[in-house]
């Protein structure tokens, strides 16, 4: 064997067994070594960030990672945002990455780059093959460490002299550790927490917001009065009809604040202590209430779902019913379409065992209410806020799962840096329903744009028309129909919620990639666009019951 072809057995025989690709010459020889491995299956890409949010959405759904093969430095820099997204989501990526071959990397040559420091800044183990007979070992090294708990990015560095060399050796993937659970010091202090009769929540991520986890922290909930949340933007969270419903914490830091006012105690399990997605003028950043105290239950690195049920066990709970989401569907939506009646049809018309990925931004404010009682579905979500997420990892998701509708909800702006994923759904004939809800805008910076301060006359003007030039997608306008269709995507455009009914309908129930672009108005413009900042402002003023209707209302 050559390098490459033990590196590809290596991988197959660890159980990475697609490759996302955007290949150049110096992966040529793990081309070809592709025709000797028949478990692997080759996706090609027409961009990186194609390729990385592929991997990524596969390894949320198919619990391990899928490979990457990514052209020297330069093509790990054009999926680095995708990477990104799943460092934050905690999953496990194994990246593949070209280099001019160890001979060649004194002459400096057009495309030489220092790949290691661009891989350091997504990736939790990085490495440089040095010989083709290390090269094998390196590579269950790279997918022990992303397989591991938590799940990381893993990037291997591979010349091109390593690659094609002789005398390479397949190598087996190591045991890997099974995480630890909470001592009994930790889950005695919590239930005593739990217990005291002060108010307390769980705020739970990752591993457990499927099923397991779900069920032991409905139980808790249901034991003890516990209330339950669940991440921002959950990596991977199962509801509906038949699971314990989890309320997500608001993206906004005013609405979240609400969300949290009062609680004692907040318990994290495998989740982040909650924090302002951005810095903003006279606004704390940390969004923990004053006089709170935060327990971890369960760390990225240890057993989140071992940990719930260690602690129902002691309080008593692992007998208890826990409390289900009954089954319930929002009516069919009428005339003028707008970004709530799509979310409303979805909520209508949401098949068995779908997979929602969730890039719709503002217009998919009112998604988590209107699906909360369909069928059990998955929804996987922008875990580290950098755009461009959706269409790969619906292309990944339909890999990961063939056998289950696909259907994502991207934002027009989102699409444009990643439209390249329709081809490849289109060649691999993935059953993708991808809905663009078209506002004609970068809206969620229009509030954000209202939220920071930022005017062009001092406090109380309003933006002059180069800022409001710089988030206006209307000149010229999209086209997302020709677009699709110019990749191989059945496509058609819907004005009305009559429109949109029949084409999701026609969608879901035909095979093969289908495209529905929405024509929708902003969710926030106009008077709600500009009293936004004063309303979030006054909440922390207003007696609890009042901000409580008001949070259900900006954000449900």
């Amino acid at each position: 064997m050559n390098g490459a072809q033990a590196l590809m057995k290596t991988l197959a025989d660890a159980g990475v067994t697609v490759c996302f690709s955007n290949p150049g010459t110096s992966e040529m020889h793990f081309v070809a070594a592709l025709d000797h491995e028949p478990r692997m299956r080759a996706v090609l890409t027409l961009f990186e960030g194609v390729a990385t949010g592929a991997a990524d959405g596969y390894a949320r759904m198919a619990g391990k990672p899928a490979a990457t093969l990514l052209h020297l430095g330069c093509g790990l820099g054009n999926g680095l945002a995708n990477l990104h997204n799943a460092r934050k989501g905690r999953v496990p990526v194994v990246n593949i990455v070209g280099d001019h071959a160890t001979h060649h990397v004194k002459y400096d040559a057009q495309l030489q780059s220092d790949i290691e420091t661009v891989a350091r800044n997504v990736s939790k183990w990085v490495r440089t093959s040095s010989s083709t007979a290390e090269l094998a070992s390196d590579a269950a090294e790279a997918v022990a460490t992303a397989m591991g708990t938590p799940g990381q990015v893993a990037t291997l560095i591979l010349p091109a002299d390593v690659s094609w060399g002789e005398g390479g050796v397949p190598a087996s993937l190591p045991t890997l550790a099974l995480p630890p659970v909470a001592d009994d010091e930790v889950i005695d202090a919590i239930a005593r927490a739990i217990q005291s009769g002060e108010k307390t929540a769980l705020l739970m991520g990752a591993r457990a917001l499927r099923e397991p986890g779900l069920m032991a922290a409905s139980r808790i909930a249901v034991k003890a009065g516990v209330k339950l949340f669940a991440e921002v933007f959950p990596t991977r969270i199962e509801r509906g009809a038949g699971l314990p419903h989890v309320e997500r914490i608001a993206y906004l830091a005013e609405l979240a604040s609400v969300q949290l006012q009062g609680i004692k105690h907040l318990v994290l399990v495998d989740a982040k202590s909650p924090v302002s997605f951005f810095a903003y003028p006279g606004k704390a950043s940390d969004l923990v209430p004053e006089g709170c105290t935060v327990h971890a239950l369960a760390t990225p690195a240890q057993d989140a779902v071992g940990g719930l049920l260690k602690l129902a066990q002691k309080i008593g709970a692992d007998a208890v019913q826990p409390m289900l989401q009954s089954a319930t569907r929002p009516d069919r939506p009428k005339g003028k379409l707008t970004a709530e009646k799509v979310c409303k049809a979805v909520g209508h018309l949401l098949p068995e065992r779908a997979i929602i990925v969730d890039e719709a931004q503002t217009s998919g404010v009112m998604l988590p209410h209107f699906t909360r009682g369909a069928p059990r579905h998955d929804v996987v979500t922008l875990t580290g806020g950098a755009i461009g997420q959706g269409l790969p990892n619906a292309v990944g998701a339909a890999i990961a799962c063939p056998d289950r509708p696909v259907l994502a909800l991207v934002g027009d702006g989102s699409a444009m840096y990643t439209i390249q994923a329709l081809w490849t759904m289109a060649r691999e004939r993935l059953n993708v329903t991808t809905v663009i809800l078209n506002n004609k805008s970068y809206a969620i910076l229009n509030v954000e744009l209202q939220r920071v301060g930022a005017t062009a006359g001092g406090k109380g003007a309003g933006q002059g028309e180069k800022a409001r030039s710089q988030l206006d997608l209307s000149n010229p306008g999209l086209d997302f129909v020709q677009l699709g269709a110019s990749m191989g995507v059945h496509s058609v455009r819907a004005t009305t919620a009559e429109e949109f009914n029949t084409a999701l309908e026609n969608a879901l129930r035909s095979p093969g990639p289908h495209l529905i672009e929405a024509l929708v108005p902003n969710a926030f413009s106009g008077l709600k666009l500009r009293l936004l900042p004063h309303v979030l402002s006054s909440l922390a003023s207003l007696p609890q019951p009042l901000a409580q209707l008001i949070k259900r209302k900006v954000s449900p």
